[in-house]
């Protein structure tokens, strides 16, 4: 083989990947698998619809990676987004929080509960670190990034960037939320950011899911299959 062939070779096939809007698969790609959590999964106490779909497809591909990093819900009792915290209100009423409008839930994800804990199926063990979120009562987290006030970072943007990590490619529960707000916050981040449609599993709350793949494509945020992947 000439020397330096095998580098060329692999920045051309970086290049054409990213001409063809498929992710590189490599020391600089982290996947993250957003809240795969036996709550939102059927017979949880905010299953997202087929959401255990996802575990198969994320064992699948998750063992091309170099990097994979969890986010798990992790809520103390009474936390401030559950409707059972605010009197008269009911599940998926929205009020209006200091830091904006908030969805209610039911009570789910609650400290070193069952429904807290990831599916017993999801089996990646190579994952470097777990990101806890929504573990303040005052304030949720969707996104892994960054908390619902939008000023409190989870500290997950400085360990990819700690890590080289140059793009993010994100699956778990639930698309029109916590995956939706974590692929934009990674878009944000700088990261070359990726969705796997069919590694998602959406709630689809009056519209929610439309307008989530449209606010994520607004940033730059590709939608792939796992055909993508290569």
């Amino acid at each position: 083989m000439i020397a330096g062939a095998s580098v060329l070779t692999a920045t051309a096939a970086t290049s054409a990947a990213r001409g063809q809007g498929r992710p590189t698969i490599d020391g600089q790609t982290a996947l993250i698998v957003v809240d795969v959590q036996n709550d939102f999964c059927p017979g949880g106490r905010l299953a997202v619809p087929k959401g255990d779909e996802v575990v198969a497809i994320c064992n699948t591909i998750g063992r091309r990676f170099q990097n994979v990093v969890f986010t798990q819900d992790w809520h103390p009792e009474g936390h401030s987004s559950f409707a059972t915290s605010h009197p008269g209100k009911k599940p998926f009423e929205v009020v209006q929080m200091p830091y904006g409008p908030q969805v209610l839930w039911p009570d789910h994800c609650t400290w070193d509960s069952a429904g807290a804990e990831f599916h017993e199926a999801l089996d990646l063990p190579h994952a470097q670190t777990i990101i806890r979120k929504g573990y303040r009562k005052e304030v949720d987290s969707y996104s892994g990034f960054m908390e619902a006030d939008r000023r409190t970072a989870t500290g997950l943007g400085g360990y990819l960037k700690e890590r080289g990590v140059t793009r993010a490619v994100v699956v778990g529960l639930a698309t029109d939320f916590c995956v939706n707000w974590t692929a934009q916050d990674a878009a944000k981040a700088g990261l070359e950011t990726f969705v796997v449609e069919e590694a998602c599993r959406a709630i689809d709350l009056g519209g929610s899911l439309d307008k989530a793949w449209a606010d994520m494509a607004a940033l730059g945020v590709k939608r792939i299959k796992v055909t993508d992947l290569g």
